[in-house]
């Protein structure tokens, strides 16, 4: 069974969709579900802090939990978040681990703050460098939606550019691999071909360097957005040999 290994229930700051909502579409459409809330420390939205109660969500969600069912989290990593991530994780019996890059020198890279005054290659830069850093310490299953940044930076070419930014992205993939980490192929971006096109470089270096495994996930914080482009994704993987997995227990399980 095909699993969307990234979607965001009520316990996200930034999501109201229903668990039995999420799991409904899923089961239409033949895929397990890994639910994997937002843990971002000291971030907020709409007053919201990206936050929620471990134990509630366990305890909430354990009776839907199971061959078809996940529990997991996506925390964000930077320095100053490092113990405070990893008390969190220690918490709860997850299932799976997205690490995540969304600040930045302290700016959310969802807004345009971060970009004031920085050319794309500074601020491309800053974000691998910073992925880098945190990849090769945080504690983490799987290096989530290594193309965020490109979703609202507001340059002409927003894309990833393998050739500008070769050698920050050769870093993470490096460190992934020798972490024995996996990398995540996110679908949000998968209804734009040149977003695919951008990411082939990327994931081709990934599995040359040894990486076998990637998850798929929709990054779904609505109903309508679970399961997304997961024919593409599949598709994807398989042109460049690479191997779909999920986690439970925090171990790699084939689908």
């Amino acid at each position: 069974m095909i699993f969307d290994s990234h979607m965001h229930t009520k316990f996200s700051a930034d999501s109201e969709m229903l668990a039995t909502d999420a799991l409904a579409k899923a089961a239409s459409l033949n895929m397990g579900a890994v639910f994997t809330e937002h843990f971002d420390y000291g971030v907020e939205v709409d007053g919201k802090p990206f936050n929620f109660d471990a134990a509630a969500y366990m305890n909430e969600y354990k009776n839907l939990r199971g061959a078809k069912v996940r529990l997991g989290v996506e925390v964000g990593l930077r320095k100053s978040a490092r113990e405070v991530n990893a008390e969190f994780i220690g918490r709860a019996d997850f299932d799976l681990v997205i690490g995540s890059i969304h600040l930045v020198d302290g700016y959310d890279i969802y807004y345009p703050d971060f970009y004031a005054g920085k050319d794309k290659a500074t601020a491309y830069r800053k974000y691998f460098q910073q992925m880098a850093a945190e990849a090769s310490v945080a504690d983490y299953d799987v290096l989530g939606h290594i193309d965020y940044i490109c979703r609202t930076a507001p340059y002409d070419d927003p894309e990833i550019d393998y050739t500008t930014f070769k050698v920050e992205i050769e870093e993470v993939l490096k460190i992934i691999t020798e972490r024995g980490k996996v990398l995540e192929l996110n679908t949000r971006r998968f209804d734009k071909a040149r977003a695919i096109e951008e990411l082939v470089p990327v994931y081709k270096r990934y599995r040359e360097l040894g990486g076998r495994f990637v998850t798929i996930g929709s990054d779904a914080h609505r109903v309508a957005a679970v399961g997304n482009y997961f024919e593409r994704a599949l598709r994807f993987a398989h042109e460049l040999d690479l191997t779909p997995v999920t986690f439970c227990q925090r171990r790699i399980e084939n689908f």
